[in-house]
């Protein structure tokens, strides 16, 4: 009976990285977690391999790239009765070495397709159990990344996101459109753009329903986790250098754990309950290690731009 007592957090890609540090964050604090993952078995082993107490977790299957997918999570987590205190947007897939776009099963490219939309279509769905929490401040937490943010360093590298006037999704997003500005497909700026979508949906959640329903939306960027499997897409060697780098030349590197700490501050810890904000812990470690509202980029706090997305995202999972 006691699990049930315990809030609820459903975390995305809770099988490996920043995901599972939070998870076992958590765990620790007193939280029972939903490890929402593609692969459960992995999910398993690595709940167990970080010494998740059995008690406090369970995994249910989800792949954001499929909206049929995201739906039937849904569904499954209803059917275990259980309540929902918060929500976290982790999942991520980055894949900088393909030549051309791999497509979802709906149709769209696979990177926006998981990292926002399948998200997106998460978020509203699941806004209906989080009204229904328990907890006095039940709360939406969506992971960040520099890269979105051309006016910071690890966001000055090209490509740089754009959206553009979000033409690729305007006209559907499906075959021959590959990227949301409609040009021609770039695998690495069509992650960062998706980022710049996850920023914009937290600001819309914040605008359209912080106010009626008492959530707290916001997003974070723990600092630069060097060794996550977000690279595993990546060069071997970059995969080696990377976390060197930022070791030793930049001060930005954060190791999985300790982000996974910052993820469950911000899930649960009273000083965080400030809505529509971005915490960051800066791209090169504050001396102190504490955390800062950081100012998003010029397009993430475009709020003509966000009603757009909101709408056309809307339209593409099918909940307009």
């Amino acid at each position: 009976m006691e699990q049930h007592q315990k809030p609820t957090v459903v975390i995305t890609g809770a099988s490996s990285g920043v995901g599972l540090y939070a998870a076992k964050a958590l765990a620790e604090r007193g939280w029972y977690v939903v490890l929402a993952c593609r692969d459960l078995a992995k999910a398993q082993k690595a709940a167990q391999a970080v010494e998740i107490p059995y008690n406090s977790y369970t995994s249910i299957h989800i792949d954001l790239g499929s909206l049929e997918s995201v739906r039937q999570f849904v569904k499954n987590f209803r059917a275990s009765g259980k309540s929902l205190d918060a929500l976290v947007c982790n999942a991520a897939i980055y894949m900088p070495l393909i030549k051309e776009p791999l497509r979802s099963p709906e149709g769209y490219e696979l990177s926006v397709a998981t990292n926002h939309l399948g998200h997106f279509l998460l978020c509203n769905l699941m806004l209906e159990d989080l009204k229904k929490s328990s907890s006095s401040e039940p709360r939406l937490v969506i992971l960040g990344t520099v890269t979105h943010n051309p006016d910071e360093l690890g966001g000055k590298i090209p490509p740089r996101p754009d959206l553009g006037d979000l033409q690729g999704f305007a006209e559907g997003f499906k075959e021959p459109i590959t990227m949301i500005d409609g040009k021609k497909f770039e695998p690495v700026k069509a992650y960062k753009d998706s980022k710049v979508c996850n920023v914009l949906t937290m600001r819309e959640l914040h605008e359209r329903y912080h106010k009626s329903t008492g959530i707290i939306f916001n997003s974070l960027y723990p600092g630069c986790v060097a060794e996550t499997p977000l690279f595993r897409n990546h060069y071997p060697l970059f995969q080696k250098i990377f976390p060197l780098f930022q070791k030793y030349i930049t001060g930005g590197y954060v190791s999985q754990e300790l982000a996974g700490e910052r993820v469950a501050a911000v899930v649960a810890d009273p000083e965080y309950n400030q809505s529509g904000v971005y915490w960051s812990w800066g791209n090169r470690q504050k001396k102190d290690g504490k955390s800062f509202v950081q100012k998003v980029s010029p397009q993430a706090r475009d709020d003509d731009k966000g009603d757009r997305m909101w709408e056309l995202s809307a339209k593409l999972v099918g909940i307009a």
